[in-house]
């Protein structure tokens, strides 16, 4: 079944949905209803609060009327009829609204299932006995047009299939992701927090987590050498001046925290008694100046390639860095570490010439490809990101933005994996391309991305001096494989359910003690494992062996040396992997550490995931 199919059936199950809620609370007032990606939800205003019990009810109603082959029936009208149709129906309080967003001109229709009617474009399936299988999911707390300062409805979600089968993969998916939810792992594993007293969206990275930080950042950095990259350091805000020259002030301006107004000025416009309607403006002229929380690293990075001359013989410059950047996120959107409100991108610009560009570009996608094979996502597709030439969010010339999406397209399609565009997806300055990947229970994400861009090298006048010692205009690449680090930690921690490969585990080798005897030998092992670049720990408790492995397998430890009276005496361990799940032997010490080292080196995948 195509993408269109399954669309229809699951909008045709909100409508269905929203009828049997109707049937069983006349007095719920309708908001919208419609299919995503996974499923669908209906957003609905009722006093009474929905529970797990509700919706087995609402389920029950749902099938009574799919089981009435209920015929979904389409009839277009003009306004004046919709606006009574609604009245009549006592839907006017969110539903006139909805109307009201329809364009001038633009056909309005109604769809009609029984006796429910409904304000929708469509499509719909023909009989309500298409939907195979559905399911109601949860309740959630959603803001009336995603907006915190309207009221909170209530959100039922759901899914349909074409057949039972793919109901029940995917409610067997969505169990599985519950378990590997890296929040809840998060916390067991003792990775991260998020603390109320520091905010929401704000990350506090606790030492497990930070070892796991930092292996990925080596292991980019890594890669980053071999492709002749330069790290730098850039501060954490920045004038306003500069993101005004750089578009982003006012451009990207809903999505950035309030300016920090310079505090000469706050006592001026103080004792001038500006009313706080009138701040604003006076912000966005330039008459008050202050500084930004950086939304972006690129600017800073502009202004470092335009500190020194350069000539054609030095590009490309590969300027890298692992900034931390701060986005406004609305707090019904934050999600752990998957939307926060600060970040560390693992970002990077490159300055090249328009002979460098289509070269520039393939390094940037080899680079996120090797980052895609090295965790074990290899299924991916591409999204690309494009200008929408009727909207005036962005900036730069039509002929740069034609040159910058035709390199884009080129990169792509040079992937040999399937590509989508999405018009009105660019960044305001550029078109990009994403990666969209399956992690290992077949959920996507959208992680690396790599963007073309003309404009900021135009706003920033930077230029290189050719081989006819004339100026000319570089052209900017930005690209960022992980996205972020934060965000693609958690999708770490759920693709691998917490059971990270030997180098990303904060804890490698747990060495457990059979007895107090055999602690001299054991802190020798623990030495000489430090000492070699192995984060170790031990468990010297009194607690029996088995405990000890169910602790250790319950913290997720790759590896664990047992340490006996015959270890001590024969100089080796019991080796118990949790990678390969068994026992492999009593080893010598030197070659139980090399399998380790070994491990570290090839980043060796967990079972199933092995490369």
């Amino acid at each position: 079944m195509n993408d269109e199919q399954l669309h229809k059936i699951r909008h045709s199950a909100s409508h269905i949905l929203a009828s049997a809620v109707l049937k069983l609370y006349p007095e719920a007032k309708l908001d919208i209803g419609p299919a995503t990606d996974s499923g669908l939800y209906y957003d609905f205003d009722l006093d009474h609060k929905f529970t797990a019990e509700d919706l087995s009810k609402i389920e029950e109603e749902m099938s009574k009327l799919i089981s009435q082959n209920q015929k979904f029936e389409c009839f277009e009208v003009d306004r004046a009829e919709a606006e009574k149709i609604i009245k009549d129906s006592g839907q006017s309080e969110y539903k006139l609204g909805r109307l009201a967003d329809i364009p001038e001109g633009e056909k309005i229709t109604f769809y009609r299932n029984g006796d429910f009617c409904d304000l929708c474009a469509g499509p719909h399936v023909d009989y309500s006995k298409r939907i195979k299988a559905f399911k109601l999911l949860s309740v959630a707390g959603a803001y009336h047009r995603g907006d915190e300062n309207n009221k909170q409805l209530q959100r039922i979600y759901g899914t349909a299939f074409a057949s039972k089968a793919e109901l029940d993969e995917y409610l067997k998916q969505i169990e599985e992701a519950k378990l590997r939810d890296h929040r809840k792992l998060g916390k067991e594993l003792g990775l991260f927090t998020i603390v109320d007293r520091v905010g929401q969206g704000l990350i506090l990275w606790k030492p497990k987590g930070a070892l796991l930080r930092q292996s990925l950042q080596d292991f980019i950095l890594e890669l980053l050498r071999k492709q002749g990259y330069h790290q730098v350091f850039t501060p954490h805000i920045g004038k306003l001046g500069l993101f005004r020259t750089s578009g982003h002030f006012p451009y990207y301006k809903d999505s950035q925290f309030v300016p920090i107004v310079e505090r000469d000025d706050l006592h001026r416009l103080a004792g001038e008694h500006i009313d706080l309607a009138d701040f604003e403006p006076k912000i966005e002229s330039g008459e008050v100046e202050g500084f930004l929380l950086k939304p972006m690293n690129c600017p800073f990075h502009v202004e470092i390639y335009k500190s020194d001359p350069h000539s054609y013989r030095e590009l490309p410059v590969r300027l890298a860095e692992f900034g931390n950047v701060y986005r406004w996120e609305q707090s019904g959107e934050l999600n752990g570490m998957t939307r926060v409100r600060g970040f560390t991108q693992d970002d990077a610009h490159i300055f090249c010439t328009p002979e460098q560009l289509d070269a520039e570009i393939q390094g940037c996608l080899d680079l996120v490809k090797a980052v895609f094979e090295t965790i074990g996502m290899r299924e991916y597709r591409v999204r690309i990101s494009l200008r929408d030439p009727a909207s005036d969010k962005y900036v730069g010339s039509d002929e740069n933005w034609a040159k910058s999406e035709a390199a884009i397209r080129a990169a792509a399609r040079g992937l040999g994996v399937p590509f989508s565009e999405e018009i009105g997806e660019a960044a305001f300055y550029g078109p990009k391309i994403d990666f969209v990947v399956k992690d290992v229970i077949g959920r996507e994400w959208q992680l690396g991305t790599v963007q073309v861009d003309y404009n900021l090298p135009e706003r920033f006048d930077l230029t290189y001096t050719g081989s006819d010692n004339k100026p000319h205009r570089p052209i900017m690449i930005h690209r960022a494989p992980f996205g972020s680090l934060e965000r693609f930690t958690g999708v770490l921690i759920e693709h691998f359910g917490g059971n990270f490969p030997t180098w990303l585990a904060p804890e490698q080798v747990r060495i457990l003690t059979l007895n107090e005897s055999v602690l001299p030998y054991a802190d020798k092992i623990f030495a000489k494992l430090r000492d070699a670049g192995i984060r170790v720990s031990m468990d010297a408790s009194a607690e029996k062996l088995g405990a000890k492995i169910r602790a250790a397998e319950t913290a997720k430890v790759p590896h664990m040396f047992v340490v006996g009276k015959k270890e001590e005496e024969s100089g080796c361990v019991a080796l118990r992997s949790r990678i390969r799940k068994e026992f492999e032997g009593v080893r010598p010490l030197e070659e139980a550490m090399g399998l380790i080292l070994d491990d570290i080196k090839n980043r060796t995948l967990p079972d199933g995931m092995r490369q």
